[in-house]
């Protein structure tokens, strides 16, 4: 097995958000606490046993994915990845709007997030090449 490299513009698109999906999970793999903090859910009396558990459930799907991206570069690995990063931004509009939180810092992580799902998915359904 030999680590590929995109070829196309549209691939290089896709491959993209699969090395900042695994950079997002190593970040929060090996730096729970940074990551929290930036991600505004520190808490002041954050315990051991929550970092455990964003290691866990938070960091192990990100960089699953993204090294299954980056190794067997998928049409179907590219569409869970714009799923993936849709779904996040998904949850946030439904967050921005039951929770009343319509903040700049949530405008502009669901704008990231909307960069994120597109590249994979346009060039997962052809409209990228």
């Amino acid at each position: 097995m030999a680590f590929y490299l995109p070829t196309s513009q549209g691939e290089w698109l896709a491959w993209s958000v699969a090395v900042i999906t695994l950079l997002f999970g190593l970040l929060l793999m090996f730096a729970p606490g940074i990551s929290l903090k930036i991600l505004r859910l520190s808490a002041p009396d954050l315990r051991p046993h929550a970092l455990s558990s964003v290691r866990a459930t938070m960091a192990g799907p990100y960089i699953g994915l993204g090294v299954a991206c980056l190794l067997f570069a998928q049409p179907f690995l590219w569409m869970a990845l714009g799923c993936v990063w849709g779904f996040v931004l998904f949850g946030r509009l439904i967050s921005m709007m039951s929770d009343k939180t319509n903040s700049f810092y949530n405008w502009i992580a669901a704008l990231i997030e909307l960069m994120l799902a597109a590249g994979p998915l346009l060039f997962a359904f052809g409209f990228v090449a």
